[in-house]
């Protein structure tokens, strides 16, 4: 049994390991203090008869007492996000290096959190603690806020002796994944903004302003140039099946979500393509090798055995084509390839990761080599979004002036044409 699995036991040995049958509730309360001055707050506690008596013990004479409020909508607070993991991860990491015993740094995170859903999810991971569960038990009930390469980083640190070391490298970990995630969200947000309204500056011009002109035009009784004409056509498709182009538009969106989560060949030929646009592919590449090489590097230095690690990591990269790769080099690693020897079969990684990797296997530091590595493309990846959003600035203007461009001058053609004719 690991150190800190007795010393969350030790914490909590005054008392038999029962699991709580009632759970806490929020209260908003109002008091007045020894020098008459009033106060309000809010508290979890079990009951409002439990909570008077811990403000009277703090030297507090409370007036009201009641349960918090819902709100209408929301009631169930968001939804748990990764960010709030990693959030998490660095409070409890630093509380448990404090000193804090595990069980009262989850009592302190979970009555100090705003979403309600996180809350919960704390408390019962404290109760589990309390019934007697490791924390690797715990959090394997919660699945989805808790992946396996978090478990298996918590087991091991369970297991060495070591959680409050591992927990701060979690925390680390957490905190660069979202960082690189935010990266890469940024560099595909601009093309997709850019599109985006073009798009509905396009609807915008064609349904409300061009009917405008296409009246006036009317009025002249001339033949109309080839351009504009086009324009009134697009125009008037517009006005009469707006609504058949909008359930396209929703509907190719739903089914382009709908085969990229159930359609193994749809989502590995997306991600491949994804890794062919310039720019943002080079980007891509450069994120999957930073998550490879930070999550490797995280779970061989807590004591993860190499072939179990590489098995954890080829979900963390992010893209199915990496993930492939990687289960590929699992494999070779398992029957005796070293990592670097493996990495070069799969023909993907750069040369230099793959010179960096056999370095630090042969000074026995593969974990440092990997920090390395991982630290260098994330800065890439950093250069690369600040490039990529300069360069879409101006570019999004380009394409903005030449649609709108484009439309004014079919309207003002016809006016050109007759003014010309004068």
């Amino acid at each position: 049994m690991s150190a800190t699995r007795s010393a969350t036991r030790a914490a909590t040995k005054t008392a038999p390991p029962v699991r709580r049958e009632n759970p806490l509730e929020m209260f908003v309360w109002q008091g007045t203090d020894k020098r008459g001055i009033k106060m309000k707050g809010e508290q979890a506690a079990k009951n409002a008869h439990l909570l008077r008596a811990e403000l009277r013990r703090q030297g507090i004479t409370p007036n009201v007492v009641k349960p918090k409020g819902k709100p209408l909508f929301g009631a169930s607070g968001k939804r748990i996000t990764p960010g709030d993991i990693a959030i998490f991860s660095r409070q409890i990491a630093t509380m448990m290096k404090s000193g804090v015993p595990i069980v009262t740094s989850l009592e302190i995170i979970g009555e100090g959190h705003k979403n309600p859903r996180m809350r919960k999810l704390l408390n019962a991971i404290r109760a589990d603690l309390e019934s007697g569960l490791s924390l690797y038990e715990a959090m394997s009930k919660h699945p989805v806020q808790f992946d396996e390469l978090y478990r298996n980083l918590v087991k091991a640190g369970e297991s060495a002796g070591v959680l409050e070391t591992v927990l701060d490298t979690v925390a680390t970990y957490k905190e660069n994944i979202e960082t690189l995630k935010g990266k890469i969200k940024k560099a595909l947000f601009y093309p997709a903004t850019v599109v985006a309204v073009a798009i509905l500056v396009s609807a915008i011009l064609l349904i409300f302003v061009v009917p405008q002109f296409q009246a006036t035009f009317k009025s002249f009784g001339a033949d109309l140039p080839a351009f504009t004409l086009m324009v009134i056509g697009m125009s008037d498709f517009m006005i009469q099946w707006w609504w058949a182009i909008l359930l396209m538009l929703v509907g190719a969106v739903v089914a382009f979500i709908m085969a990229k989560n159930r359609s193994p060949a749809f989502a590995h030929f997306l991600d491949r393509a994804m890794l062919k646009i310039p720019v943002v592919g080079q980007i891509l590449h450069n994120a999957a090798v930073a998550r490879f090489a930070r999550t490797l590097a995280v779970t061989f230095r807590a004591g993860v055995p190499l072939v179990e690690a590489l098995d954890t990591v080829a979900g963390a990269t992010g893209n199915v084509v990496y993930e492939k790769a990687v289960y590929r080099i699992r494999d070779d690693v398992s029957v005796g390839y070293q990592v670097n020897m493996a990495m070069k079969q799969v023909n993907l990684f750069p040369h230099m990761v793959i010179q960096m990797t056999a370095i630090g296997e042969e000074a026995g530091a593969l974990d440092t080599m990997l920090v390395k590595v991982a630290e260098f493309y994330e800065q890439e990846v950093n250069n690369a979004v600040d490039a990529l959003s300069s360069l879409l600035e101006p570019l999004i203007m380009i394409i903005l002036g030449v649609i709108v461009g484009g439309m004014v001058v079919a309207m003002y053609l016809p006016i050109f044409k007759l003014a010309a004719t004068i």
